[in-house]
């Protein structure tokens, strides 16, 4: 990962059929197309790859979030289960929905726990919405028991994790929908954009026409004259789909280049003392773009990522100081800091966010490095990466 760097002329072709037409809407101009639908044939594909029912693309992942929580009836004053680890936009797409995030623990899968979910949860739970962070998957099938058990609504961010899988079955699948992200630096990419999966008819309607203020899509200019249901303008555009649409192509490549890569370095860093691996429910689908291992504790983390830098070995991450995909650094959120006052701090049941405290969270993150695997190292270059790892790592374990 990321797809950025397999741009090729798949992606030049894909793009110049749209700019050929002059066509960048993804709705209707059907005789100027010249027969290109670039987000319906995207749609189509991925949710064939996916194995489900139905894809709806979207602007971005946050924007496939937000759309999912309103397809699948998720509003104010509604608790939402969240992981602490994930990237802010699952939280911002919570809030901006009226309902309220509700932080529970996380396990060393790196992705919320079920014993965190069932501590977690209240009289006015609604919804879970598990994290497969960096590449793989939460215990997602005792999650689901539980939302099942409870009659909440699963709702898989699966935005880190496009084909990966459980137990052969695609994240993003087993719940009422999933979200996706294919922004820059994702391990497919459309530039900006991401997608809603569901099996469940109805939530696809609802999302689709949620994404275009209302519209059902039906017949001609975009569908009845009265719209669905209020919506809003989350719509991906040709050129972005068509983009996507070749990256979507070279998935099977992507995540076949990627696990064989990581299990290079892994297994040169398996004789190393002290360092261990995040645990994977299923390491056949995890989609390896990250290799996410531990240190004995927070000293020594913070001086391996010193170490691998120093080393040159790049994109290593230290989760636990990182300012965008752990709470603990969420100062912004910590403070309900916004450009206007949100809804949910009008609700009886908002919690005082800067008071939440997440101790079996914290003891994980603290000793969490994930390491990007990239697609484009040459067999010489990955070769070094490993010796430079290792070497690294050596001087502090």
């Amino acid at each position: 990962m990321p797809g950025f760097e397999i741009f090729g002329n798949e992606e030049r072709k894909q793009v110049n059929d749209v700019l050929e037409t002059g066509v960048l809407f993804r709705y209707g101009f059907d005789g100027a197309r010249r027969g290109h639908w670039k987000a319906k044939t995207f749609e189509t594909e991925l949710a064939r790859h996916l194995g489900v029912g139905y894809a709806h693309l979207c602007a971005s992942g946050t924007a496939a979030l937000s759309t999912a929580l309103a397809a699948c009836g998720i509003g104010a004053g509604d608790e939402v289960i969240v992981p602490p680890f994930t990237f802010v936009a699952t939280i911002e797409s919570v809030l901006m929905a009226g309902a309220v995030p509700v932080f529970a623990e996380i396990d060393e899968t790196l992705c919320l726990s079920p014993e965190g979910l069932e501590t977690a949860l209240t009289p006015a739970t609604k919804a879970v919405v598990p994290v497969h962070m960096c590449g793989a998957m939460a215990r997602i099938d005792e999650i689901k028991d539980i939302c099942d058990k409870k009659g909440l609504i699963l709702l898989e961010d699966a935005c880190q994790s496009v084909g990966a899988s459980y137990n052969e079955k695609a994240l993003g699948s087993f719940g009422k929908a999933g979200c996706f992200s294919f922004d820059p630096v994702k391990t497919i990419t459309c530039g900006e954009g991401g997608a809603v999966v569901t099996n469940d008819r109805d939530i696809y309607i609802a999302a689709d026409a949620y994404a275009d203020h209302g519209h059902d899509h039906i017949g001609n200019d975009r569908g009845a004259e009265n719209p669905l249901i209020i919506g809003t303008n989350y719509r991906i555009s040709e050129l972005n789909a068509a983009v996507g649409l070749a990256q979507l192509r070279k998935l099977d490549w992507i995540i076949e280049t990627q696990r064989r890569n990581k299990a290079a370095i892994k297994d040169a860093m398996s004789a190393l003392p002290g360092v261990t691996f995040r645990q994977l429910p299923d390491p056949g689908g995890d989609s390896a773009t990250f290799l996410s291992f531990f240190m004995p504790d927070l000293e020594t983390a913070r001086g391996a990522v010193k170490a691998l830098a120093a080393a040159g070995v790049d994109g290593c991450f230290h989760w636990f100081d990182n300012n965008w995909h752990y709470i603990r650094k969420w100062n912004h959120f910590h403070a309900m800091k916004a450009s206007a006052r949100l809804a949910v701090q009008a609700l009886a049941n908002c919690p005082d966010y800067s008071t939440i405290s997440m101790p079996v969270s914290d003891a994980i993150m603290q000793r969490a490095i994930s390491m990007q695997i990239k697609l484009g190292w040459t067999p010489e270059q990955l070769d070094q990466r490993i010796e430079s790892t290792v070497n690294a790592l050596k001087t502090i374990v």
